[in-house]
């Protein structure tokens, strides 16, 4: 487990000198460790090194995990879902996390809020925006958001705070800048009617700079801190 602890000093340099270059402070961007396929002792060494954010994409495996690090007292832990959203798995995800990134449709709102348990506190989500134009990504289109925002505003159990954007993989610094440079100006634009829009979730290990340079508040780290992902146990 020291490897992990090595690589998230690695990480956190890493994000501090981005910070630095685009004349923000390291305080600014918030650390998501992405922790999906990855063991409950290696989020546990994450955890003790100060982390407490972390992420999963999988909302079976991640029911498991969280129920037992919470059964062992790790109660601080603030989780995101990140992945894809099924329906059928919505009940999962509104039990067990605390903020939803991927949101990208009407039905799952609806959905969220609905299986949201009473007496937990208000789910908070982002919505996630197609930032890369690539039919495959999931994300709603730019001229969805307004609808998104509008129809999130009026359920009671959900709260918006955010955008997430995932931009194409492999492309030039160029296309990185502007994709990231949209989805801000996405967040600022909105913002003006919807002031609890603080968030901005973009930024992975390879396109965390220039993420980080456009406004990112949160950049989302895996296989830098955790090693090499194994799917193959993975439950969806």
């Amino acid at each position: 487990m020291q490897n992990i602890i090595e690589n998230l000093a690695v990480v956190h340099q890493q994000i501090k000198l981005d910070a630095q270059n685009a004349g923000r402070k390291e305080s600014d961007v918030t650390l998501l460790c992405v922790s999906k396929t990855k063991s409950e002792d290696m989020i546990k060494a994450a955890y003790q090194a100060g982390e407490r954010h972390f992420g999963e994409s999988y909302a079976l495996e991640a029911q498991g995990k969280i129920t037992s690090l919470k059964a062992q007292g790790f109660n601080d832990i603030i989780w995101h879902f990140i992945g894809p959203i099924q329906s059928n798995k919505t009940k999962h995800i509104a039990s067990h996390f605390d903020v939803v990134e991927s949101v990208d449709r009407i039905k799952i709102l609806d959905r969220l809020n609905e299986q949201r348990p009473d007496g937990l506190p208000v789910l908070k989500i982002m919505i996630q925006v197609n930032i890369s134009q690539e039919e495959q990504k999931q994300g709603c289109e730019e001229q969805e958001l307004e609808a998104l925002l509008e129809h999130a505003a009026r359920l009671p159990k959900l709260k918006v705070i955010g955008l997430m954007g995932v931009a194409r993989i492999d492309a030039p610094d160029e296309e990185l800048n502007a994709s990231f440079a949209k989805l801000k100006a996405l967040k600022d634009q909105y913002a003006k009617h919807y002031p609890e829009l603080t968030e901005l979730s973009m930024g992975m290990t390879a396109d965390m700079a220039q993420a980080i340079c456009q406004g990112s508040t949160e950049v989302r780290i895996g296989s830098a801190i955790f090693g090499a992902r194994d799917y193959s146990k993975a439950k969806a």
